[in-house]
């Protein structure tokens, strides 16, 4: 069963490769959707998947990639937008 969830994660997460490292992080999980950095500084991301790859997904978030500082993520129910894949957005 897919579900789909909106990750929001706060800190020192621009200018680090936290996106491509979400993108592999993701890919390697077996997750669809998508990333993107956001103009507050925070990057935003819709995964998409089994329950326990959500939840797997959810702890690495937490960690980043080495040069990341990870000060938040909030997670919240969003909808399946039939991504097939994982990949980057642009900026929003």
């Amino acid at each position: 069963m897919r579900r789909a969830e909106s990750f929001r994660i706060e800190g020192r997460v621009q200018g680090v490769g936290y996106r491509w490292w979400a993108v592999t992080a993701a890919r390697e999980i077996g997750l669809a959707g998508w990333v993107r950095n956001r103009a507050d500084g925070s990057v935003e991301l819709l995964a998409i998947g089994d329950p326990e790859a959500l939840d797997e997904l959810a702890a690495a978030c937490a960690k980043g990639p080495p040069s990341a500082r990870v000060s938040a993520v909030t997670r919240s129910a969003a909808q399946d937008d039939g991504s097939a894949g994982f990949g980057e957005r642009p900026t929003a």
